[in-house]
């Protein structure tokens, strides 16, 4: 799926993406890792932060493989058509793709039936303004 780049979660942290955290982490390392200010990239007019130099170069040269589905706003939220904030914190990669979701309640709905959900969002996504 193609990401809509111009919406991009960055309105809670102003123009950093995924709350600073490093997008490439959740596939190198398994858990989310914290982006330093030293090593940034500019994509899809977000910020992004990254934990290292190598993360960053990642990215930077294919970051529709990195970044999370829904410009980084809630997986399940987006299957709702509606736009809620992305925790970090509360995440799951799922055939490749890296998904966020709204917190651990909103977690335990979406994981009743990732599947339904996925579909779901990737029909409302393109249409969400």
């Amino acid at each position: 799926m193609e990401t809509t780049q111009q919406k991009i979660n960055k309105a809670t942290f102003g123009s950093l993406a995924l709350r600073g955290y490093d997008p490439v982490a959740y596939f190198t390392e398994g858990k989310p890792v914290e982006g330093l200010k030293e090593y940034k990239h500019e994509y899809a007019d977000a910020n992004w932060r990254f934990a290292s130099t190598g993360n960053r170069d990642l990215f930077a040269a294919d970051p529709e493989k990195y970044a999370p589905q829904y410009g980084g706003f809630c997986a399940w939220g987006i299957s709702q058509a509606k736009f809620f904030d992305g925790d970090p914190q509360v995440w799951r990669i799922v055939e490749g793709k890296l998904y966020v979701n709204y917190n651990r309640e909103i977690e335990k709905t979406w994981e009743q039936d990732i599947p339904g959900f996925i579909e779901k969002a990737d029909t409302n996504w393109p249409t969400l303004e």
